[in-house]
């Protein structure tokens, strides 16, 4: 990665981290209840039944309901564990599971450790970021988990990541590794980007 880009990707994550922080928790509650119908609308189009999600951090756009209310569905969901190596295990949700403060202070489940192999096999892939551009490039922060899984998935389903209406943005610095996604579920809709890679 180049100094530039870099340097780029930084400025931009610390303004939309200073921005997250910022919104009320009437905001987050209000952005946690639209991207529950809008997840509950891609699932159902896409017909999914094996899933990945993550469990959201509070200045995060909110997915814990949408995950509880997809176990109780019966869509089997995978939830992120991290790796001091850089990858993801995965953990299938329990609504009634424990949750920890992963590696980086993220909220991670409790429960039996799958291989990051174990992501192979869903319909659907639902990733964190922290922005994503036009072409469907997206900017997460700065760590490389989810562009390594998404970067070594030989037969990757559609990818969507969930970001706050105003994350959607022009341009976003991108580098060599970055993994662009399908489209994006933000609060008040769900924007098909790219075509998703077989």
């Amino acid at each position: 990665m180049t100094d530039g880009i870099a340097d780029a990707k930084r400025a931009l994550r610390a303004e939309l981290r200073e921005r997250r922080q910022q919104r009320s928790d009437a905001a987050r509650t209000a952005a946690a209840e639209g991207v529950k119908a809008q997840l509950d609308a891609l699932v159902a189009s896409v017909g999914a039944r094996s899933i990945s999600c993550f469990l959201s951090a509070p200045t995060e756009p909110g997915t814990h309901e949408f995950v509880a209310d997809a176990v109780r569905r019966g869509i089997r969901v995978l939830l992120p564990v991290t790796r001091a190596d850089g990858l993801l295990d995965w953990v299938v949700a329990d609504p009634d599971g424990d949750i920890t403060e992963g590696l980086f202070g993220m909220p991670e489940p409790v429960g039996e450790v799958l291989s990051p192999l174990a992501v192979n096999d869903v319909d659907l892939l639902i990733v964190p970021a922290a922005a994503v551009d036009g072409t469907g490039m997206r900017l997460g922060w700065g760590r490389g988990y989810f562009d390594k899984t998404l970067g070594s998935m030989e037969h990757c389903p559609p990818v969507y990541a969930v970001v706050f209406d105003s994350e959607l943005v022009d341009e976003v610095p991108r580098d060599l590794h970055d993994q662009p996604v399908t489209g994006v579920v933000t609060p008040t809709r769900t924007v098909v980007l790219a075509p998703h890679r077989r």
